[in-house]
């Protein structure tokens, strides 16, 4: 065991628990609306914050240790598909913006179903909603914790088992204890030391592979397809590649762990300062971590596991320290997306079937146990599904993201900017979108050469519009009704 290497990573958790119980402090004053303190952080994030805590949120095991990984196998074709995930940040905040923050707080909105709820009036939207984010977070969450375990294993020599407990406690406690600020401000801390630490990795892996045009030759002789857009085996073909940058980047606005972002900020300037912080700071750090995969393939030839790339070129090109110091990063990355998803998932069991559908007159102190308690046990049963780990966890990951956006997408977008759109077309689109997305990933995985997510938003689209407008007396309705809503508020 290398403790030169461990020890900037236990200062680094201790930080991050230091942070979590300065944020439960305003846990403890915010008796008059817990539910919105913890899971929203009063609404109260500024746009330096806000901007790392999507950085953070969205930069995941899938995309520390799982992205450079397919990287090194793929070559710099990978790297160009990365890239689309430059807009996410963009897409949000300009697709979503003040509009959403205007509407999610008219509806008193702590979570994306809440808005669902209070924009539809129909509980089986909230229901299938609040089903379909515990159903598809739960393999996103396997993903995160499968990629902390398997950091720490490569770090520390300890059994999977064993490192898999020691992140699974870390995470728990201070997501537990801090609610969303915490989250929110150990983001902000995790998104400086992605930044700084993919830059210092990507320098030290160039200076050890004897510079660009050195490595950019040893990629050319082993395959020279290495060093092209499309992939080692010609796989990423243009259709794939367009049809990938719907799936990490326009279509992530259909992310319930990334709109909830969209909620929280405290002013127009945060928002917009967000913006712009965002979409440099994720471009930056996609980039140097993607090529650090592709450069790391002549240093260390024949790695059998893709998802090791990254703690195996930090031991090999860095000293112990500054490899400890510098594995900080992806370490942030997955924490930081575990205790969003896990707040996500807690907070649709809670509030989005308990308080709306079970108990709505559920006293404070009920709602905070049940908060915790129900954070630890969501937990305990992604740990237990993580116990035996996939081969690939990006592939766990994406196949998450893809299900959500299918769901999401038109119910948030067109709920926003189309008046006419009800609660049958968001119905239908939600489970046009859902199961069209789980038909396609099982028997026609890349549909015309595109990733499967295409057809399913194209098809959920298409239902949201028709069946709205073959609803048009309940459309009159929903919007008779919403308009007393926001006349009451």
């Amino acid at each position: 065991m290398n403790f030169a290497v461990i020890v900037p990573l236990l200062i680094f958790l201790v930080i991050i628990f230091m942070v979590g119980f300065v944020a439960s402090g305003s846990l403890k004053k915010a008796n008059y609306n817990f539910l919105e303190e913890y899971f929203l952080g009063g609404r109260q994030l500024g746009g330096f914050i806000l901007a790392m805590t999507m950085i953070a949120t969205y930069g995941s095991a899938s995309s520390f240790i799982g992205g450079p990984g397919v990287a090194y196998t793929e070559g710099l074709g990978w790297v160009l598909l990365s890239m689309s995930q430059v807009v996410t940040g963009y897409f949000v905040l300009m697709i979503l913006g003040k509009k959403f923050a205007i509407m999610s707080r008219k509806y008193r909105a702590v979570t994306l179903t809440d808005f669902l709820r209070g924009r539809y009036q129909s509980k089986w939207v909230v229901l299938v909603a609040a089903f379909s984010i515990i159903i598809f977070l739960f393999s996103a969450m396997a993903a995160q914790w499968v990629g902390g375990a398997r950091l720490i294993e490569s770090l520390t020599g300890l059994s999977y088992h064993t490192a898999l407990v020691i992140f699974a406690i870390s995470v728990l406690i201070y997501v537990i204890i801090g609610g969303f600020k915490a989250v929110a401000l150990t983001d902000a801390v995790q998104g400086v030391v992605m930044f700084g630490g993919t830059l210092i990795l990507l320098i030290a892996t160039i200076i050890a592979g004897g510079g660009i045009s050195n490595i950019m030759d040893g990629l050319a002789a082993e395959n020279p397809n290495l060093i092209t857009p499309f992939g080692a085996d010609g796989s990423l073909t243009p259709a794939y590649v367009s049809s990938f940058w719907i799936l990490v980047g326009v279509a992530v606005v259909g992310l319930p762990q990334i709109t909830v972002r969209a909620m929280s900020y405290k002013s127009s300037k945060a928002m917009h300062r967000a913006l712009i912080i965002g979409t440099i700071v994720v471009g930056f750090i996609m980039l140097n971590m993607h090529l650090i995969g592709v450069f790391a393939r002549p240093i260390l030839p024949g790695i059998a596991v893709g998802d090791k790339v990254m703690p195996l070129i930090a031991l090999e090109v860095l000293p112990a320290w500054l490899a400890g110091v510098v594995l900080a990063a992806p370490m942030a990355a997955i924490m930081s997306t575990v205790d969003s998803l896990l707040l996500l998932v807690s907070s649709s069991v809670v509030k989005d079937i308990y308080v709306n559908y079970v108990k709505p007159d559920a006293s404070y102190q009920r709602i905070k146990t049940l908060s915790f308690g129900v954070t630890a046990v969501l937990g305990i049963l992604v740990f237990l599904m993580a116990i035996n780990p996939p081969d690939l966890l990006i592939w766990l990951n994406l196949f998450a993201f893809g299900g959500l956006e299918a769901t999401f997408i038109w119910p948030v977008v067109m709920g926003l900017y189309w008046k006419r759109g009800n609660k049958y077309g968001a119905l239908s689109s939600m489970l046009v979108g859902v199961g069209s997305y789980i038909m396609i990933e099982q028997f026609f995985s890349s549909p015309f050469g595109m990733h499967s997510v295409v057809l399913p938003i194209i098809l959920s689209f298409i239902a949201y519009v028709v069946v709205s407008l073959a609803t048009k007396q309940a459309t009159l309705d929903d919007y008779m009704a919403q308009q007393q809503i926001e006349e009451s508020t």
